[in-house]
């Protein structure tokens, strides 16, 4: 009985763990006049509705992260960015697509850190003219080489059906079901890599 109970205790308490699910969403551009603050409260306010993790919006502006490399710039934000996505189990990208691909700032950002990313899982939200496609793509390999999991499902956003003049967000009402469907893989996928970890 002894063994049952140990058994079924450690699985109970592997579960409870596993339930505190930490999921940052991303903001990926640090431009003046960017949208990406709109979309990333909009998901944040999907994601609070389900309660089945701790979603917090992590913006990469909030960090000083001059080009990697870069000499005599200030990296004064490098350690809490490493400590902030550390303290991840999952992620959620806000991506805007800038000349086919992300921005030179998300690509940074993420080029700061190598085993802070390693065995969690993403998402991808993206917009642009064509739904932001081409930049998630190039996320995508990005994300592999750092051994983050990405999902399928990926809520694309246009310019053109989504947003009133390019700048206000007003996303069609299918949106909310896409990204519920892709937060319930991050964090199917979240659960799974955390007992890899």
């Amino acid at each position: 009985m002894g063994f049952l109970n140990k058994l079924f205790g450690v699985k109970q308490e592997e579960e409870e763990t596993m339930t505190k699910l930490n999921i940052g969403i991303i903001l990926g551009s640090t431009r003046e006049g960017r949208v990406s603050p709109q979309v990333g409260a909009w998901v944040k306010e999907i994601a609070e509705k389900r309660g089945d993790a701790n979603y917090a919006v992590i913006d990469i502006a909030d960090y000083k992260l001059p080009l990697l490399g870069e000499e005599g710039g200030d990296a004064s934000g490098a350690a809490a960015w490493s400590e902030v996505i550390a303290n991840q189990d999952g992620f959620v990208f806000i991506v805007q697509e800038y000349n086919h691909s992300i921005t030179g700032a998300l690509k940074n950002a993420l080029d700061y850190l190598r085993e802070e990313w390693n065995n969690k899982a993403a998402g991808i939200v993206s917009y642009g003219s064509v739904g932001g496609a081409r930049a998630a793509e190039h996320l995508r390999g990005i994300l592999g080489e750092l051994l983050v999991a990405d999902v399928r499902v990926h809520p694309a956003l246009s310019l053109f059906t989504d947003f009133e003049n390019g700048t206000d967000f007003k996303p069609k009402a299918v949106q909310e079901e896409s990204v519920n469907q892709m937060l319930d893989q991050v964090v199917t996928w979240s659960k799974a890599l955390f007992t890899i970890r």
